[in-house]
C-alpha cells in the first residue's frame, strides 16, 4: 500500500516522532511505501511529495518541528481540493492519507473523507483543545517550557521587586496557562474561559505586598479578555485564512498594573518558544503511539477516524467527534487553581 502523510497547521513538538512511527510501522510490518506530502495540504493541492524511508527518519524522535513542512491554505483552495480529492490522490498515487494536525486540519480531513478520500487523522496541538482525546502531543512540551519560564522569572521578579506578566499561548482555551501557572506557582492565572477584572488582579498584588511579598507573577493566556465594563481591550480581526488574530494582552495588562500599583510591571511574551525544541518523553511516546495506530487504522480500513487517547488506550474516534466543540477549561478546574494561588 502507498500511504501519504502530511503535517498541517502550526508546528508542534512530536510531529517528527509521528512521521518516524508511521514509516517504521508501515514499512517494517506491512511493507508499505510512505509518501511525505510537502507543506501540508499544499502538497496535496500542488502534487508535491517525496518518498520517506528509514534513512529519512533517523534521529527524528528528538527533533522538533516537521521535516515535511507546513503551510496554511485559504479556505477556497481547500474547498477546490475537496471537490477534486480523488483525482489529486490518483495523481500522487496514494491509496490512503494520514493527516496530522489540529482542529483546522481535522476539519479539513473530515471534508476530504466525506468526499471519498481514504483519510485517517492524528491530532496535534499544544493547546490541548481537541475535545475527543484526553490529551494531544505537544501540550506537555509547551507546559514544560512555560513552567520553566515562570520558574526563571520568579528570581528576577523578586530581585527587582517587580510584577512580571507572562503571556502564554492559548487563543480560545487556557490549558497551557492554567497548567503551567499552577506548576510554576504563579500568583495570578488569567484564561480565555474566565474574563478577568483588572482591579481584582491589582488588589491581589497589593495584598501580596502588604504581606511583605514585593513581587508577583501573573500568567495570562494570549486569548484572555477583561470583563465587560472594566479594562478596554479588543483582540485583532480575522486574518486572510479566517482565523482571529490575538496578541497584546500581556503588554496591556503590565502597563495597567504599573499605573494602578505604582510599581514596575514587565511583560514577557513567550510566543513561539513554546512550540519549538525537543519534545518531552511523554510527547515522544504519545506521538509514537498515535503513528503506530494510524497505520493500523489504514490497514483496517477505518477511514474517517482519528487516533485519540482515552485513559491509557489509543482508540479510533470518528472525525466528526473531533470538530463538534473545543475542549475548554471547566469551572471545577478554575476553582482548583484559585485554591492554590
Amino acid at each position: 500500500m502507498r500511504i501519504g502523510v502530511l503535517t498541517s497547521g502550526g508546528d508542534c513538538p512530536g510531529l517528527n516522532a509521528v512521521i518516524r512511527s508511521v514509516v517504521h510501522r508501515g514499512t517494517d510490518v506491512h511493507g508499505d511505501e510512505i509518501l511525505g506530502l510537502e507543506d501540508g495540504f499544499l502538497g496535496l493541492l500542488e502534487g508535491r511529495a517525496r518518498p520517506v524511508s528509514h534513512d529519512d527518519v533517523t534521529g527524528l524522535l528528538t527533533l522538533g518541528g516537521t521535516i515535511l513542512g507546513s503551510a496554511r491554505v485559504k479556505r477556497d483552495r481547500i474547498r477546490w481540493a475537496v471537490d477534486n480529492a480523488q483525482r489529486l490522490a490518483r495523481e500522487l498515487g496514494i491509496d490512503a492519507l494520514i493527516a496530522i494536525g489540529g482542529e483546522g486540519t481535522l476539519t479539513a480531513a473530515k471534508l476530504f473523507s466525506d468526499a471519498g478520500l481514504p483519510v485517517v487523522a492524528v491530532p496535534k496541538t499544544i493547546d490541548n483543545d481537541i475535545d475527543a482525546t484526553d490529551v494531544t502531543f505537544g501540550f506537555d512540551t509547551a507546559v514544560h517550557v512555560a513552567t520553566e519560564a515562570i520558574d526563571r522569572l520568579k528570581t528576577t521578579a523578586e530581585s527587582h521587586q517587580r510584577v512580571m506578566v507572562v503571556e502564554l499561548m492559548g487563543r480560545h482555551t487556557g490549558w497551557i496557562t492554567l497548567t503551567a501557572g499552577v506548576a510554576g506557582g504563579a500568583h495570578g492565572i488569567l484564561i480565555p474561559e474566565k474574563p478577568f477584572d483588572i482591579e481584582a488582579v491589582a488588589r491581589m498584588v497589593e495584598e501580596r505586598f502588604r504581606r511583605g511579598k514585593k513581587f508577583a507573577i501573573i500568567a495570562v493566556a494570549e486569548g484572555a479578555q477583561p470583563m465587560p465594563g472594566t479594562l478596554r481591550f479588543e483582540h485583532g480581526q480575522l486574518d486572510q485564512y479566517g482565523h482571529q488574530t490575538f496578541g497584546g494582552i500581556g503588554n496591556r495588562l503590565a502597563n495597567e498594573l504599573e499605573d494602578i500599583l505604582g510599581t514596575e510591571a514587565r511583560p514577557v511574551i513567550l510566543g513561539h518558544t513554546q512550540r519549538g525544541g525537543i519534545p518531552t518523553a511523554r510527547d515522544r511516546v504519545l506521538a509514537t503511539r498515535f503513528g503506530w495506530h494510524a497505520v493500523e487504522a489504514v490497514h483496517k480500513g477505518a477511514f474517517g477516524h482519528f487516533t485519540a487517547l482515552r485513559g491509557n488506550e489509543i482508540q479510533l474516534v470518528p472525525l466528526a467527534d473531533a470538530v463538534v466543540r473545543l475542549k475548554t477549561v471547566p469551572p471545577d478546574r478554575w476553582a482548583e487553581s484559585e485554591a492554590v494561588l
